[in-house]
């Protein structure tokens, strides 16, 4: 681990093996412990945890809260109830993406909103009324994702509060839940397509929550998993990634979130760019399938010797038997599923457009 990067929350707690780190936001995170397929496998057919908390955390808090977050956030968040958490994208004045984001709604007067740009915080600043603080709280939260079939049950034999899909559904939270003799927030979120929970608690209480888990855990197959791990869950699940699927300059129009733009709420920063920008988005993000093994990412694709778009991130699939997969950002034109476009490598090949996303369509596994 490089002395250069700070570490996580959990980090003392890792067992031995880690046998990369990759740098995420400043803090040292694990890439694999040297099977990133045998912590694949574990998310799919069992469970794995990965650590979240390099993500950013504000709280607004205030009699205002609801609105000042209202006033950057894509999705109109004032009917929601407390406890239920929405995801969508927070643009710039000119409607281009900054980040894709989700909020939490504790109560009229506590929202959280958690992402990866720090613009976000400043926006939030020029939003607020005197009567409203913004905190961020990255430093004083750990946040572990538990994800995969077996999520429930393991997480269950920590506490006695109900888990189950009636009591927390898909993308709604817990507050102050006693789970193995600690305080914690659960949520019904994630980033693999899978059955998961997030915890949120105290930075003091990571190394015991982590020993509870896996005590709890490694008889149902839970592991440890790494941003590799992490990257081969999206991309079969089709789930973006900033600066990678998308970056400054596209609109959510352009990234797959469209559907998370609610034009008919009041004004909100970046409105009326996004009204004009729906009208002619240029690009899309598709599943792509990959001749063989290679490096693909960055490779740009052809059709008819011309530049039509680029491989965002590519990795072995697992669910497809190692053949490999893709996200690509192209020319909305050529983004039909079915179309093969060129790849400029040193050897011929093409990429095929397949139906996003390849692993449960319906969501039907993370609803669960």
């Amino acid at each position: 681990m490089s002395d250069e990067l700070k570490q996580t929350p959990f980090s003392a707690s890792y067992p031995d093996g880690v046998v990369e780190w990759i740098d995420v936001y400043g803090y040292a995170v694990p890439l694999t412990w040297g099977d990133p397929g045998a912590e694949y496998a574990a998310a799919r057919n069992h469970a794995a945890a990965f650590e979240f908390s390099m993500l950013l955390k504000w709280d607004v808090e205030g009699e205002g809260a609801i609105q000042t977050v209202n006033s950057i956030f894509s999705r109109d968040i004032r009917e929601m109830k407390p406890g239920t958490i929405a995801y969508g994208v927070v643009v710039s004045e000119a409607g281009m993406m900054i980040d894709d984001c989700t909020v939490f709604v504790y109560g009229p007067e506590l929202v959280r909103i958690i992402g990866a740009n720090p613009i976000i915080g400043d926006l939030l600043d020029q939003y607020r009324p005197n009567n409203v603080s913004v905190r961020e709280r990255r430093n004083e939260l750990a946040q572990l994702s538990v994800q995969g079939p077996l999520s429930r049950e393991i997480l269950q034999k920590l506490t006695s509060i109900d888990i189950s899909n009636d009591a927390l559904r898909w993308y709604h939270f817990m507050t102050d839940v006693d789970m193995a003799g600690m305080k914690v927030e659960i949520s019904r979120i994630g980033y693999t397509g899978e059955l998961g929970y997030e915890i949120m608690l105290p930075v003091d209480s990571a190394q015991a929550f982590w020993d509870a888990l896996f005590e709890a855990g490694e008889p149902l197959g839970l592991l440890p998993g790494g941003a590799a791990c992490v990257m081969m869950c999206r991309i079969e699940a089709g789930l973006i990634m900033g600066e990678v699927e998308y970056d400054h300059t596209m609109t959510p129009y352009e990234c797959r979130m469209a559907w998370s733009v609610d034009l008919n709420k009041d004004n909100f920063h970046g409105k009326d760019a996004l009204i004009k920008a729906q009208k002619n988005p240029s690009l899309d993000i598709v599943s792509v399938l990959l001749p063989g093994e290679g490096e693909y990412d960055g490779v740009e694709l052809m059709d008819n010797n011309k530049k039509v778009g680029l491989v965002t991130m590519a990795i072995p699939s697992p669910y497809l038997e190692g053949k490999f997969l893709g996200l690509a950002r192209i020319n909305r034109a050529n983004a039909i599923v079915g179309n093969k476009l060129d790849l400029v490598l040193e050897e011929n090949g093409q990429a095929e457009i397949v139906a996003t996303p390849v692993y449960d369509p319906e969501r039907a596994r993370s609803r669960s």
